[in-house]
């Protein structure tokens, strides 16, 4: 597993064993990172994340080597709170994130009153913790953090549909590949039925 694309390029990230930590493929990554900069490198430059059951914080790190401002990787697992440290220690990256442990109430509870807003929030919960997904979406929905211009995108099993609906959050683009899919939402969206690939 490594960097895909810029300041870090190339570059190995650790991983763990065992399903529950289940990285991102490169490919996937490679995939994701291709919608949202749709061809122009610098459009991550300056955007703040939230990597939420961030596992080894392989997009949240891949965000920092494309220009991400600030990431907030959300993970309550030890080894993997662990891992991400050491996979950015690795790197040399010793600021523009924080890696939060509280679970994910306490975690918007506090950046909501820091004022956080995101641009891109990732969620990608071990595929076994389907109401995970009902239960993050929902309260991120509820949110401050997300705002009319945050991309929300929740990675899952191509056979799992994780729902296209929570309150004002709506789900705008599904893209598969191979066993696993994106869906992105965004508050208010409205689905573009040419992009559900």
């Amino acid at each position: 597993m490594r960097v895909v694309a810029g300041k870090y390029r190339g570059r190995p990230l650790r991983s763990l064993g065992g399903m529950d930590i289940r990285p991102t493929s490169d490919r996937l990554r490679e995939t994701l990172f291709n919608v949202l900069t749709a061809g122009n490198p610098e459009a991550l430059t300056g955007s703040v994340w939230l990597d939420v059951f961030a596992g080894t914080g392989a997009v949240g790190i891949e965000a920092l080597s494309r220009g991400a401002k600030q990431v907030y990787f959300v993970e309550n697992s030890p080894p993997a709170t662990k891992l991400i440290e050491q996979n950015l220690q690795n790197l040399g990256i010793i600021d523009a994130y924080k890696i939060l442990k509280d679970d994910l109430a306490g975690i918007l509870w506090r950046l909501e009153r820091e004022h956080v807003a995101a641009d891109v929030v990732f969620l990608d919960p071990p595929y076994r913790m389907q109401q995970a997904y009902q239960e993050t979406l929902t309260a991120l929905a509820d949110s401050s953090l997300v705002w009319a211009m945050s991309l929300v995108i929740a990675e899952h099993e191509k056979k799992f549909d994780p729902g296209s609906e929570f309150g004002s959050l709506r789900r705008i683009r599904k893209l598969v590949q191979g066993n696993t899919a994106l869906s992105f939402y965004r508050i208010g969206g409205h689905p573009d039925l040419n992009k559900a690939t």
